[in-house]
């Protein structure tokens, strides 16, 4: 991202109540690093948890907070405000906000100026692991999603309550990414995008499988930063539990056998297809029929390999610009370099794993190579900035491939 990925976009950031309005703070703080210009509005739950002085001061605007601000609402304020807006960004975004906005209700200076205004509204939820999970707000997200609204987050991990999982704010750098990667040219506009994703499980008897660590998190992302570049995008995956990206088609399958019959139905019409998932290379050559008993003796299997489902691909007669990963423990770029040539692929994501590299993390490395010499290098960073940027390079080498402006 670049330092004023936000240049002149005017921001008017809403705070809802709940012990992650602090972060808020560094957002504001974040924003104006990027460029943008904020206005702050805060619930009145919010004002519990932090002050208007401080968002004043970090802002260099004014603070709002009432519809009932004779003040500012001797010529409309709260209109004008609305009207200012580029983007409205609402973070945190608790569950009683998020219900609130998806029935339409207006009790607020908040709530009414998401309606007033004809900006892009975004929301990053903020709430115990619990209430995210809860039914009603679940309904609530997919009424907003419906409705254009974008939804960033939340992250997993330990909460203010003690208790762990979904609901964590997204960090005030992941957030301004987020927003800008939004705001971002879609330069994949008009194109079928065909992402596989995940691990495949292979059956050694009804309650055992051979599989591998890859958490589907990449190819996910890659997914929804194409979806995000203005694609049509179809999402093959694994046994993963990840939620849908937005706007998304997904098809899930098991095995390596599966993958490939579903991704070779698809391939023919895809212009691109991003070989995100770590296909298992092997699988028994017959699944027991049923569970195998420790009985001292040792469980001897015969393995035979799998389909490759990306060299398929990349063979094709009207193939789509293929890109593959390698995923390495050891001499990455050479590896790597000997993939993109052998299989023929336009091009290849290497990075190292094990050691809390690679599978099962948040973040990554990623170090991309195409024919002819080409080479990008992506420094660690989370793995939903590493998608775009691995997504906005596919588009430029389609543009030079076909002789279209940068």
């Amino acid at each position: 991202m670049s330092d004023q990925a936000l240049a002149g976009v005017r921001v008017l950031l809403g705070v809802s109540g709940g012990i992650a309005a602090y972060k808020a703070a560094e957002l504001v703080r974040r924003l104006r690093d990027a460029g943008a210009d904020v206005r702050v509005v805060l619930t009145a739950n919010a004002a519990r948890f932090v002050t208007a002085l401080t968002f004043q001061a970090l802002s260099g605007n004014p603070v709002r907070s009432s519809l009932w601000d004779e003040s500012a609402e001797a010529a409309m304020g709260h209109i004008e405000l609305a009207r200012w807006a580029d983007e409205v960004l609402i973070a945190p975004a608790s569950a009683d906000l998020l219900a609130r906005l998806a029935h339409g209700h207006a009790d607020d200076l908040l709530t009414t100026l998401c309606l007033a205004s004809a900006a892009p509204l975004s929301v990053a939820p903020a709430m115990n692991q619990q209430m995210w999970a809860h039914a009603a707000t679940q309904a609530n997200l997919a009424t907003l999603r419906a409705r254009g609204v974008r939804v960033f987050g939340p992250a997993a991990g330990s909460q203010a309550c003690g208790e762990v999982g979904s609901g964590r704010l997204l960090e005030a750098g992941e957030l301004v990414a987020e927003l800008a990667a939004a705001r971002a040219p879609r330069v994949l506009a008009g194109s079928k995008v065909l992402v596989n994703a995940g691990p495949t499980y292979e059956d050694i008897d009804p309650v055992r499988f051979i599989g591998n660590r890859s958490s589907g998190r990449m190819g996910f992302a890659i997914a929804e930063a194409a979806a995000q570049a203005g694609a049509t995008v179809t999402l093959v995956a694994g046994p993963v539990s990840l939620a849908t990206p937005p706007g998304v088609t997904r098809v899930d399958v098991r095995s390596a056998r599966e993958m490939r019959a579903a991704v070779l139905a698809r391939a023919g019409e895809a212009d691109v297809f991003v070989a995100a998932a770590a296909v298992a290379d092997f699988r028994p050559q017959a699944a027991l029929p049923q569970k195998f008993k420790k009985g001292g003796a040792a469980l001897e299997l015969t393995l035979v390999e799998n389909p490759d489902v990306l060299a398929e691909v990349a063979a094709l007669p009207r193939r789509p610009f293929t890109v593959g990963f390698a995923a390495e423990t050891q001499d990455v770029e050479a590896h790597a370099r000997a993939k993109l040539e052998r299989k023929g692929l336009d091009l290849i994501a290497a990075n190292e794993v094990g050691a809390g590299r690679g599978f099962e993390a948040a973040d990554n490395a990623l170090l991309l190579l195409w024919p002819h010499g080409g080479r990008e290098h992506l420094p660690r960073a989370d793995k939903r900035e590493l998608a775009r940027a691995l997504v906005a390079r596919i588009a430029q080498l389609r543009a030079d491939a076909n002789g279209d402006p940068a």
